[in-house]
């Protein structure tokens, strides 16, 4: 089975710079596989992560400040390592982060386009431009601390982020605005944990967009090792997922290959869903491609 992820799913494809595409192929899934086994100045070396700013001068300086740090692609790549290489479970690399910050991005302006307003507009007088760079900052760091440990890496990646945030915003906000957006980005990685409480929209926003990285090129591992489980087959039914938005709502359709991808809707999106804060703006519609059900499983033995 060959896997593929966009990295730029989520976004508007005539807005996605060049360079966001992976080589012609060369599945992005393989490549972040291939990544936890490169040493740690090969890997950074391949890592730029590419959104659609429209216009958004901060955004954009701050992109080319995420891209210029070693030091945060090295935990990107050390998150990885331990995902891939020593826990062999989903991709945690530069691709899901690339992934994640695009959907985030892109179910943030949906949310937008429906008249629903973000914290950093509501709460604070400040811009959609802020609540943007909160968001992508928020998905950039949410799973720091996989650099780590998987267990309780939420809290682990607060204090990685907490370190890294005040040199990327340097020069971008001045106080108490840059305090604020600190604040910000950090409720949104503790909020992102299955037990996460997200006081503002923003939090709500990257808590899903994290459970929306759900296509199957993200568990190539797991299933084709042969680690059969409902979590991989799940995962691996599902096809794509695309955002827009209809009649005044957020419209999230997923495409399944096979009804096992249920589980990945009804449990784990439901889930990160479930107490976002986005649930009353938000359709889910999950349907299977085709006529005839993708067999997945040729056999299973206790």
């Amino acid at each position: 089975m060959t896997a593929e992820r966009d990295p730029s799913a989520g976004t508007d494809s005539d807005e996605v710079p060049q360079g966001a595409e992976p080589a012609p192929g060369t599945p992005v899934s393989v490549r972040a596989e291939r990544g936890a086994r490169m040493t740690p100045a090969e890997a950074v070396r391949d890592m730029r992560v590419t959104i659609p700013v429209r216009g958004n001068r901060t955004l954009r300086d701050l992109i080319d400040r995420v891209n210029r740090d070693g030091s945060l692609k090295a935990l990107w790549h050390a998150a990885n390592v331990n995902a891939v290489t020593r826990m062999q479970i989903n991709d945690h690399s530069w691709v899901h982060i690339q992934i994640v910050t695009n959907i985030g991005l892109k179910l943030l302006r949906e949310l937008r386009r429906v008249g629903v307003e973000p914290g950093m507009v509501r709460d604070y007088a400040m811009s959609q431009e802020d609540a943007e760079v909160v968001v992508v900052l928020g998905c950039l760091t949410h799973c720091l601390g996989m650099a780590i440990h998987r267990v309780s890496h939420e809290e682990m990646s607060l204090f990685l982020a907490a370190d890294r945030l005040p040199g990327l915003l340097d020069g971008l906000y001045q106080e108490p605005e840059r305090t604020i957006v600190e604040a910000e980005v950090l409720q949104t990685i503790i909020c992102h944990r299955s037990d996460g409480q997200p006081l503002s929209l923003e939090a709500g926003v990257v808590r899903v967009a994290d459970a929306l990285d759900m296509a199957k090129g993200r568990s190539r591992i797991p299933f084709e090792t042969g680690r059969v489980s409902i979590h991989s087959l799940s995962a691996a039914a599902i096809e794509e997922v695309r955002i827009g938005s209809s009649e005044g709502r957020v419209r999230i359709e997923i495409e399944m290959n096979n009804s096992s991808g249920l589980y990945q809707v009804d449990n784990l999106l439901r889930s990160k869903l479930r107490g976002s804060g986005l649930e009353e703006h938000i359709d889910v519609i999950a349907t299977i491609k085709g006529e005839t059900e993708k067999r997945l499983l040729p056999d299973f033995r206790l």
